[in-house]
């Protein structure tokens, strides 16, 4: 029987993740990423295939990767390049996926006072991104190419299990699929091998609590709205 202090230390761990973008560069103990990692590694996977590679990035490893990102993300003809590996998002937007998606970027560009017209300022927000939002660490993750859909559900949970262990040692992540349309760089820079495909990346540290885009706090939609119980 689960006894009511962890019940709400479990629950809390899930509610209070968030995506936050801007970090302190506050260091984060190698041994305190491994025991994340661990924990995380108990996610379910189909016939326990545990699917996921992880790379690691911190230092000049990051920095590096980084500055690479951030050069092919800036100049207009290098982006062109490079185009995504799988499609995340949906070719046709419906409602209510598109209204919901409208809402979280113009309440995070409220926040910073970009205005809607000011495509300067949105590039430079998005190029944050590339730059792990100031994370003293990086991850980038990778599956087998021969896995199916199903090993991506599973690495689903596992993405999951990485971002509620970091709060339970009080720190924050920011999955990222904005790396994806570079998975070419990444997987260079990461040493990952052609059997290998990037999944996404994530930013994990300590968030800036001063920063103003950290107190974005996203909607989710009441239990009865999605879910239908039949006796």
């Amino acid at each position: 029987m689960t006894d009511a202090a962890t019940t709400r230390a479990v629950e809390a761990a899930i509610t209070s993740r968030r995506a936050i973008r801007a970090f302190l560069p506050t260091p984060v103990p190698r041994a305190t990423i491994e025991e994340i990692l661990a924990v995380a590694a108990r996610a379910p996977s189909g016939t326990n295939t545990q699917p996921w590679h992880v790379y690691v990035l911190t230092g000049e490893s990051l920095k590096s990767l980084s500055k690479r990102l951030v050069a092919a993300y800036d100049d207009p003809v290098e982006r062109a390049r490079h185009t995504e590996e799988y499609a995340y998002y949906p070719t046709e937007w419906r409602s209510p996926f598109l209204e919901r998606r409208r809402k979280v970027g113009w309440d995070l560009y409220g926040l910073l006072g970009i205005a809607k017209t000011d495509k300067e300022r949105m590039h430079a927000q998005h190029r944050r991104n590339y730059e792990f939002f100031g994370a003293p660490v990086g991850f980038m993750f990778t599956i087998d190419r021969v896995m199916r859909q199903g090993s991506w559900l599973d690495f689903g949970m596992f993405l999951q299990s990485v971002m509620v262990a970091a709060r339970a040692h009080g720190l924050d992540t920011c999955p990222q699929a904005a790396f994806t349309q570079f998975h070419r760089i990444i997987c260079e820079a990461i040493g990952a091998p052609e059997s290998e495909q990037l999944v996404c990346g994530m930013s994990l540290g300590v968030r800036d609590p001063d920063a103003i885009e950290n107190t974005l706090v996203t909607e989710r939609e009441p239990v009865a709205s999605f879910a239908r119980f039949l006796d």
